[in-house]
C-alpha cells in the first residue's frame, strides 16, 4: 500500500529543508538512547534482582544475557523489515514494543516475566541498532559522516553516561523495578518526533551514492524474510550462550553439546546463506534475500572491521556487566556510589566521540580504532593497581581507569562502523549496517556469559564465592584477573584493527 504523501522523504526535505537529515538523525538518537540505556542501566540493579528472587549471580545475568541474545538474533531481520514495513512503521513498532517491555519488567512479579520483558526489548532496540548507521551513509555526503556519526555517537553514550548514575540512586532509593521505567520517557519522545521526520519508505543518499536497485521499491514487495536462516542464526546463537553457562554452573558434557552444536549450526547458516544468495542471483524477481549477504565479506575492510566488531563487543559489553559488579561486589560500594564513579567516564565518552568524529572523516580508519584498542586494553590491565589496603586511592584509581577505557571507546565508536563499510555499494548498506551490527551484538553476548564465567572460576579458585565473602584481597585478586583476561581480547582485536588500513576514509567512500 502507497505511503501517505507526507510520509515521503522528497515531501519531508521540503518541508524542513536542509536541516531535514539532522532531524532525522536526532529523532533515531533518541530511540537508540532508550535501547542502549534499556541493555546497560539494567546492570546495576543485578545484585539487588537476584536477592529479590532469590536466584543465583548465574541465572540474574540472564537478565543481560538474554536481552543480548534478542537484541543480536533480531538485528538480521532490520534490513527485511525496513524494505517491506518502511523506516517509520518499522521504527515505531521498535519504540512500542520497547515500551511495553519496560512497563511489564517494572511491574513483574516473577523472574520469568522479567526475563520475557528483558527478551521483548531485547527484540526492538536489535532492529533499531543498524537504522543510524544506514541513516548516516544514505542521508550524508562521504565529508559529513564523520561529524554526523561523532554528533549520533556523543547523544547516545550520554544515556548510558547518565544512566548508571540516576539508575544507582533509583535502586537505592526505589529498588530494581524503577530501572525498567526508565526508557518511557525516551520511547515516547521517540515515537512524536518518528511521527514528523522519519519517513515512510526509503532514506535516499547523496546523488553520487544512488543506484537504480536501491530504491526501497525495488526491494520490498514480495521478497519473503528468510526464516531458515533466521531460525538457524536464532538456534546457533542460544546453544553459544547457554554453552557458555554450562561451562559455569553444568557439566563438561552439557557444555560441550551445547558448543559443539553451536559450531555445526554456524556450518549450515554459512552453506544456507550461500545457496539462498546464489538462488537469488540467478533468479532476481523471485525468492529470498539472504539473511546474511556473505559477498559483503570479499571487501577486506569490511572482513577486517566485522572481526574488530565481535571481538571489541566481547570487551565493551563484558566490561559493562563487569565494572558494576566489581565495585558492588569487590569493593563493597553501594549502587548509587558506583553510578557516581563512572559518571565522569561518561561525560569524557561523550566528549572524545564527538572530537574523533571529525577526525574520522580526515584520519585513516586504522589509526583511530588502532589508538582506541590500545587504551581500552590498558584500562583494563591497569585495574590490578586497586588495592583494599590504600582505601584513599581506589575511587580515584577507579574514575582514572573508567576514564581511559571510554578515551578508547570514544576513539572507536564513530570510526569503526562508518569506516568498514564506506568500500560497500549503496544497496548494501543495510546489509552491512545489519551484519556489522550482529557480529558486535554476538560478540557482547558472548563477552557477558564470559566474565561471568572467568569470574566464577577464579573467585572459585581463589576459595571464595562473589554472594557470600565480603570484600577481600583475594576476590579482588579474581577480579583483576578476568579484567587481564579482557585486555588479552582487545589486544587480539588490534591485530584485524591494523589491517583496516585503506585510503582516506574521503577518498575511499563510494
Amino acid at each position: 500500500m502507497a505511503n501517505p504523501p507526507d510520509h515521503s522523504i522528497a515531501t519531508l526535505k521540503a518541508r524542513y529543508g536542509e536541516r531535514y537529515r539532522w532531524l532525522l538523525l536526532l529523532s533515531v538518537m533518541v530511540g537508540t538512547m532508550a535501547s542502549i540505556m534499556s541493555s546497560t542501566i539494567i546492570n546495576v540493579a543485578i545484585p539487588d534482582m537476584s536477592q529479590h528472587f532469590t536466584i543465583g549471580q548465574a541465572r540474574a545475568q540472564w537478565v543481560t544475557s538474554g536481552f543480548m541474545a534478542a537484541m543480536t538474533v533480531s538485528m538480521l531481520t532490520t534490513p527485511w523489515l525496513l524494505s517491506r514495513y518502511g523506516y517509520r512503521r518499522t521504527y515505531s513498532g521498535c519504540m512500542w514494543l520497547l515500551l511495553l517491555g519496560g512497563v511489564a519488567g517494572g511491574f513483574a512479579n516473577d523472574f520469568a516475566l522479567v526475563l520475557a520483558a528483558r527478551v521483548a526489548e531485547g527484540l526492538a532496540a536489535g532492529v533499531v541498532q543498524p537504522i543510524p548507521a544506514i541513516i548516516i551513509l544514505r542521508a550524508f555526503e562521504p565529508h559529513e559522516q564523520g561529524r554526523a556519526s561523532g554528533i549520533f555517537g556523543m547523544g547516545v553514550v550520554l544515556a548510558p553516561a547518565l544512566g548508571p548514575s540516576m539508575g544507582g540512586l533509583l535502586v537505592d532509593g526505589f529498588g530494581w523495578r524503577s530501572i525498567f521505567f526508565m526508557v518511557v520517557p525516551f520511547c515516547i519522545a521517540s515515537l512524536w518526533m518518528a511521527q514528523r521526520f522519519v519517513p515512510g519508505l526509503s532514506v535516499a543518499g547523496s546523488p553520487q551514492n544512488r543506484t537504480p536497485t536501491s530504491h526501497p521499491s525495488s526491494e520490498a514487495a514480495g521478497t519473503a524474510l528468510d526464516w531458515r536462516g533466521l531460525l538457524l542464526a536464532t538456534a546457533g546463537t542460544l546453544c553459544l550462550l547457554n554453552g557458555l553457562v554450562e561451562l559455569q554452573t553444568g557439566t563438561a558434557a552439557s557444555a560441550a553439546t551445547l558448543l559443539g552444536s553451536a559450531a555445526l549450526i554456524l556450518v549450515a547458516f554459512v552453506v544456507l546463506q550461500r545457496r539462498t544468495l546464489k538462488a537469488r542471483q540467478r533468479h532476481p524477481d523471485q525468492g529470498v534475500d539472504p539473511l546474511m549477504n556473505l559477498s559483503l565479506f570479499a571487501d577486506r575492510r569490511f572482513a577486517m572491521g566485522s572481526i574488530v566488531a565481535f571481538i571489541y563487543g566481547i570487551a565493551l559489553f563484558g566490561s559493562t556487566y563487569l565494572l558494576p559488579v566489581y565495585m558492588q561486589m569487590g569493593l563493597g560500594l553501594s549502587p548509587s556510589y558506583v553510578g557516581t564513579i563512572l559518571l565522569p567516564a561518561g561525560v569524557v565518552l561523550a566528549i572524545t566521540i564527538a572530537v574523533v568524529g571529525r577526525l574520522a572523516d580526515r584520519q585513516p580508519t586504522h589509526v583511530l580504532v588502532s589508538i582506541g584498542l590500545v587504551l581500552l586494553a590498558v584500562s583494563f590491565a591497569l585495574m590490578f593497581t586497586i588495592d583494599l589496603r590504600r582505601p584513599t586511592q581506589i575511587v580515584p584509581l577507579l574514575v582514572v581507569w573508567a576514564v581511559l577505557g571510554r578515551i578508547g571507546l570514544g576513539f572507536i565508536l564513530p570510526s569503526l562502523n562508518i569506516g568498514a563499510m564506506r568500500g560497500l555499494g549503496h544497496a548494501h548498506i543495510p546489509q552491512g549496517a545489519s551484519v556489522i551490527n550482529f557480529l558486535r551484538m554476538l560478540g557482547g553476548a558472548a563477552g557477558v556469559s564470559l566474565c561471568g564465567i572467568v569470574l566464577e572460576w577464579r573467585v572459585a579458585a581463589h576459595g571464595f564465592r562473589l554472594d557470600t565473602a565480603s570484600p577481600s584481597p583475594e576476590r579482588l585478586a579474581a577480579f583483576d584477573e578476568t579484567f587481564f583476561m579482557l585486555a588479552a581480547v582487545c589486544a587480539v582485536a588490534l591485530i584485524a584493527a591494523l589491517k583496516l588500513k585503506s585510503a582516506a576514509p574521503a577518498q575511499g567512500s563510494k
